[in-house]
């Protein structure tokens, strides 16, 4: 399934919503999957429905207890930290290897427009899905039709 960022304003009460809810990195990375530090960080796939906001983190080789996610205010931060580590004894050598992989991505959430208490996250095949709630006043509205007096 691949999410695909609209350019159109669905939203006229709240404009640019989509922009600025996910368009405000803390750490500018250039839009792309590298951090200044050259390390590789998950791409992000972002799908906005009538109720919620959908997140798709790309992060295969993770587990769930991985991955650290917090709200501060209106900061929606995912970050994980993963280390391993193999042993190798032979008869002349020793051999041993690291590997260490972590990263960080935070978002700015636009204020009295998600309800915070019921974001919720679930991480199955390689993927980290998070589901972020609109509040109900903010939820798209179907067309209305009025009548003429």
């Amino acid at each position: 399934m691949s999410l695909i960022k609209r350019t159109g304003n669905t939203f006229p009460a709240y404009p640019s919503l989509f922009d600025d809810f996910f368009g405000r990195e803390l750490f500018n990375w250039g839009n792309n999957n590298f951090s200044s530090t050259s390390t590789t960080v998950p791409a992000v796939n972002i799908r906005e429905t009538a109720d919620a906001f959908e997140v798709e983190v790309a992060a295969p080789g993770m587990e769930k207890n991985d991955f650290n996610i917090t709200l501060d205010g209106n900061l929606l931060t995912i970050s994980s930290t993963k280390e391993q580590q193999e042993e190798k004894k032979e008869k002349n050598y020793t051999r041993r290897e690291f590997s260490y992989q972590s990263f960080q991505r935070s978002f700015e959430l636009a204020k009295d427009v998600v309800d915070e208490d019921k974001i919720n996250a679930r991480y199955e095949n390689g993927l980290l899905h998070l589901t972020i709630p609109k509040k109900e006043e903010a939820k798209q509205k179907g067309p209305r039709t009025i009548q003429v007096a």
